[in-house]
């Protein structure tokens, strides 16, 4: 489906009564009694219903704006790595002409020389070329491009270059007598390239930004700390176990599983603990929670009740003169906490009357309210 805040013409942050005013103009407008010349008005009144039915429920909605948020984060990173492997690509074509310049541009004088000594074009060597044995990678490129250079590239591991001028007026001063070239700033990335490959060392991959979802889980995964499978929406599964100290409104971050972009190191997965609703327990921090009706006679007189708790049915008593607004608690029969023990089952009791009006307790309350006691 596309996106339902533009088939229904609203903003992002509308209000329910404007989604729902602008819904139903838009019905009105593509309902097909009013376009049957329309093939297609079937399918967009069809698509405009669906539209309003994600927006009008304040969960799917919510749901939807984290996905489409979630998404447009995925696309623009991966609209950034693929511009920065362009331009990288660029930059190391310029510089592996640049060299390539310099390399014959050396050969050549490194030649010229060698003959106006009289030398042997046997005994002749560029200087651009591998050096005598046991010469070392720096020494390669402090002999062809300068010892400036070769610093440059030892202080710049990631590639950073400074600006043009000052590297070119570095190599052209270490240069002895003038003889090398200025080193163009853009080389120097190709330079750092070559020495992190004789050093075996690498950059640090720049992080892709971490991504939060939402993990719903059930009163029974946090009491037996089942293993969760969230889906992405890149359609992958990541699956994680549930720990001791989790519950409604925790964080857990899954490190290496958020956003997975070439060329950079993978960001976290934020997951948000909710608890979906249960019709038994309602989760309060590390205690759960669970509503007990009692009669009016148990109310006044006390007596005793079984409840439902997460290991079965128990039998509790009930302290005389309980109104609804006591609780009596099970200590030991709530979520695991993050202290090796766990929460409490805190029952809420719920005073109801018979299901048909007793004559005998009606006329003992009127008695009461006007202060006559039999």
């Amino acid at each position: 489906m596309r996106d339902p805040y533009s088939l229904l013409g609203v903003k992002r942050n509308a209000e329910p009564d404007e989604i729902k005013a602008a819904w139903r103009a838009k019905a009105k407008t593509v309902h097909p009694d009013q376009n049957q010349d329309d093939p297609s008005a079937t399918s967009r009144f069809a698509e405009i219903g669906q539209a309003y039915e994600v927006l009008k429920d304040p969960e799917r909605r919510k749901r939807y704006d984290k996905a489409a948020e979630m998404h447009q984060t995925i696309m623009q990173q991966r609209n950034a790595a693929r511009e920065a492997a362009e331009r990288a690509k660029v930059a190391k074509a310029n510089a592996e002409k640049v060299m390539e310049e310099l390399a014959k541009a050396n050969a050549q004088n490194a030649k010229s020389q060698a003959q106006a000594r009289g030398q042997s074009q046997s005994q002749a060597q560029p200087q651009n070329q591998s050096g005598p044995a046991g010469e070392t990678p720096e020494d390669m490129i402090e002999r062809i491009f300068g010892a400036a250079a070769a610093e440059q590239a030892k202080s710049h591991p990631t590639g950073s270059s400074q600006a043009n001028g000052e590297s070119a007026e570095a190599a052209k001063t270490e240069a002895s007598g003038g003889e090398r070239p200025p080193l163009p700033a853009l080389a120097i990335d190709l330079i750092a390239s070559i020495v992190r490959r004789f050093r075996g060392t690498t950059p640090t991959p720049e992080k892709a930004p971490d991504i939060s979802v939402e993990a719903t889980v059930t009163v029974e995964d946090l009491l037996k700390l089942n293993t969760i499978t969230l889906k992405m929406a890149d359609d992958r599964d990541v699956r994680f176990a549930l720990e001791k100290g989790m519950t409604d409104g925790h964080v857990a971050r899954l490190k290496g599983q958020g956003l997975k972009l070439t060329g950079m190191k993978s960001g976290d997965l934020l997951a948000s603990i909710k608890v979906a609703r249960d019709s038994r327990f309602r989760v309060e921090g590390f205690d759960l929670h669970t509503t007990l009706s009692i009669s009016l006679e148990d109310a006044v007189l006390g007596g005793d009740a079984s409840v439902e708790t997460p290991e079965g049915n128990r039998n509790i008593s009930i302290p005389a003169w309980s109104g609804s607004d006591q609780t009596v608690r099970l200590n030991g029969l709530g979520l695991h906490d993050d202290a090796g023990g766990r929460g409490d089952l805190v029952v809420e009791l719920r005073v109801v009357l018979w299901e048909k009006p007793n004559e005998k307790v009606t006329d003992l309350m009127r008695h009461m309210r006007h202060g006559l006691y039999v």
